[in-house]
């Protein structure tokens, strides 16, 4: 059986690189001479559904996969519900998460309480920041600052719509 090492970032390469949380992941899995896919994105931690972790849930829900492996558990999820779901589902699936700077192990009561925990400061964390950026765009509001991208959009192509139609119309 193989793991799963499941890598996301929020951002582009230029602000947040993938390679911080892969190459100990990779060196994890080489000391314990575990095989392993990869599964990485780029995709905000709020989303429940995003290609990659939907790509690896297909995979443990098929047997193809027996530990899951993150660099933290907020990189699985900000949402709480979410993460016990995902925890929830590994069991069923006799799969194994680990959080390697975490140090959580889901296969004891010990391991599901510390995940908890955290998880709910993970979406506390979540939370917090999405006030203080709500605080800030009402303080600019305030001060009559434009919001936005300064120069506007930059593709000003005109489109036709006939693709975006034939495709709603499921044909």
């Amino acid at each position: 059986m193989k793991a799963v090492l499941y890598i996301r970032v929020s951002t582009n390469e230029d602000r947040q690189n993938p390679k911080t949380q892969e190459l100990p992941l990779i060196e994890y899995c080489k000391n314990k001479g575990l095989e392993y896919d990869i599964f990485q994105e780029y995709a905000s931690g709020s989303r429940e559904s995003r290609p990659e972790l939907d790509k690896m849930l297909t995979g443990i829900r098929k047997g193809l996969y027996n530990k899951v492996i993150v660099w933290r558990l907020d990189r699985l999820g900000r949402n709480l519900k979410h993460l016990l779901q995902l925890i929830e589902e590994f069991k069923n699936k006799n799969v194994k998460f680990i959080s390697l700077t975490e140090g959580f192990d889901t296969t004891t009561i010990q391991g599901e309480l510390f995940f908890s925990i955290a998880g709910a400061f993970a979406q506390f964390e979540r939370a917090l920041t999405r006030e203080r950026i709500n605080s800030g765009l009402d303080r600019a509001r305030a001060e009559n600052k434009k919001l936005g991208r300064p120069f506007g959009s930059k593709d000003k192509k005109r489109r036709r719509k006939s693709g975006y139609y034939l495709r709603w119309a499921g044909k």
